[in-house]
């Protein structure tokens, strides 16, 4: 089971980037996924996270100018971000908790490689 992230880049300040998981491998279910950042110096923190139902959770500093979505039949999260700032440069990690079919009643976290965005003019 593996985690696959895209769509950083380097963008200037107010401009908007979309970050692309995809889930794959031997998958049973997929409860939350998310998005996590780490900064240089920084600790990583949560930027949005969505239910498999569809309910969503931002960070305080991303509200109103990011957008979380998940499209289940592709097993894939996505992160549109507009309105980027500076201090929104950071190493964006994609985030799931998943049941594979050789443990079905053990949901675990996986993470995928990240990918950076950086947010510069």
């Amino acid at each position: 089971v593996q985690l696959v992230e895209s769509g950083g880049g380097l963008v200037e300040p107010g401009g908007s980037l979309r970050l692309s998981c995809a889930a794959s491998g031997s998958i049973f279910s997929i409860n939350a996924m998310g998005w996590r950042r780490q900064a240089p110096g920084k600790e990583r923190e949560l930027v949005a996270s969505i239910t498999s139902g569809g309910s969503t959770n931002y960070a305080d500093s991303v509200k109103g100018r990011f957008t979380i979505s998940r499209d289940n039949a592709k097993n894939t999260v996505y992160l549109q971000m507009n309105s980027l700032k500076p201090e929104d440069t950071a190493v964006y990690y994609c985030t799931s908790t998943m049941a594979t079919m050789t443990r079905k009643d053990a949901a675990m976290d996986y993470w995928g490689q990240g990918t950076q965005v950086t947010v510069s003019s």
